[in-house]
């Protein structure tokens, strides 16, 4: 069993740098991820055995033995007095691999990550699920604990998360709140799902829907006065819509888009682009679902969700194209770049066009 000593001094040097991911990867030094881009922090190639002799005894039981079984594995590790980290182990063309993230030690406050105001408004909800979109990177589940940080401030509420691994602590305040994380407090997210139910929890933070059951559950639970936020990988509001229903067989992705109309109160996705102000800032896409929605939820009409934004811009929803514009006019984009992250361009050249 090798010495940690190495692992400390790589995220050591990650924290240093203000860097998001360590990235040990057989055949190349150890990277990190800073503002998206990778930079070399050692010396010598890594070895993939070398990797694997750093990373497995620090998994958790639960991740030792999934790592052993199907060869990737997640897992928390924590250093006292230096931070938290979440672990993916990983085989890549026949060689152990490993990212590792920093994972904060402070909640972000919504001001702090230069969302939209609009996004605000989901902490207001009572009831109903929320879901989060973007990529791996963009965001997601900062938004999620800001979101999560707003109600615990506000609100006597009793909150339930369950994630894998927990990666923001939240301290009670005037809510309680209970952080369970999957593969130390329960072996599985439907089996941290069904147990969290039975506390009668007023929110419901589900880290990730990766399976048709937790999502099941979790649709369930903000059909029946719950109020759910959880998070996708998907780049835009209709795919997020279509991966719940997708996940289902065939035969039941009916019933499943029933049930997701009446259950779904808003759908945010996100991005991260770099600011010429220094670090990167999110444009997003945010929809307060209405009737309109419901209804086109329900027949498989998704691709009638982006007029459905505009047309309820007055309940708090906004499109990727004007999220764009305010990113340019507050210095943070150049028109170029904008445009070419806009789904729409000449929507948002026609809002550009005022600006000077």
């Amino acid at each position: 069993m090798a010495d940690d000593t190495k692992l400390q001094d790589f995220l050591q040097e990650l924290l240093r740098r203000g860097g998001s991911d360590l990235l040990l990867v057989h055949g190349v030094a150890a990277s990190i991820r800073k503002n998206g881009e990778v930079e070399k922090i050692g010396d010598a190639p890594l070895d993939g055995s070398e990797i694997e002799s750093l990373i497995q005894p620090i998994l958790t039981p639960v991740a030792a033995g999934q790592y052993d079984a199907v060869q990737i594995a997640d897992s928390s590790y924590r250093i006292a007095g230096v931070g938290r980290f979440r672990i993916n182990l990983h085989r890549e063309r026949g060689h152990a691999a490993a990212t590792i993230r920093a994972l904060p030690m402070k909640v972000p406050a919504l001001g702090e990550l230069g969302l939209p105001v609009e996004v605000g408004n989901l902490a207001g909800l009572r009831r109903g699920l929320v879901l989060i979109g973007g990529a791996a990177g963009a965001g997601k589940s900062s938004t999620l604990a800001a979101l999560v940080n707003e109600i615990n401030q506000r609100d006597a509420r009793h909150i339930v998360t369950i994630e894998d691994p927990v990666e923001y602590e939240h301290a009670h305040m005037r809510s309680v709140i209970e952080q369970v994380e999957v593969g130390s407090d329960a072996p599985d997210f439907p089996t941290a799902l069904r147990a969290a139910l039975r506390q009668a929890p007023d929110v419901l933070v589900v880290g990730e829907m990766r399976d048709p059951e937790s999502m099941a559950i979790a649709v369930s639970a903000a059909e029946t006065g719950h109020l759910v936020l959880s998070t996708l990988h998907t780049t835009d509001v209709a795919s997020a819509v279509s991966r719940i229903s997708d996940s289902f067989p065939v035969e039941r992705q009916s019933t499943i888009r029933q049930e997701l109309a009446m259950a779904i109160s808003a759908v945010l996705t996100q991005i991260l682009l770099p600011s010429r102000k220094g670090g990167r800032v999110p444009a997003v896409e945010l929809l307060m679902i209405g009737y309109g929605a419901r209804q086109h939820i329900r027949h498989n009409a998704l691709q009638h969700l982006n007029q459905e934004i505009t047309m309820t811009k007055g309940k708090g929803s906004i499109t990727l194209e004007e999220s764009l514009a305010r990113l340019v006019k507050g210095g943070h984009l150049e028109r170029e770049e904008a445009i070419e992250f806009a789904v729409h361009p000449d929507e948002l050249k026609s809002r550009l066009r005022g600006l000077g």
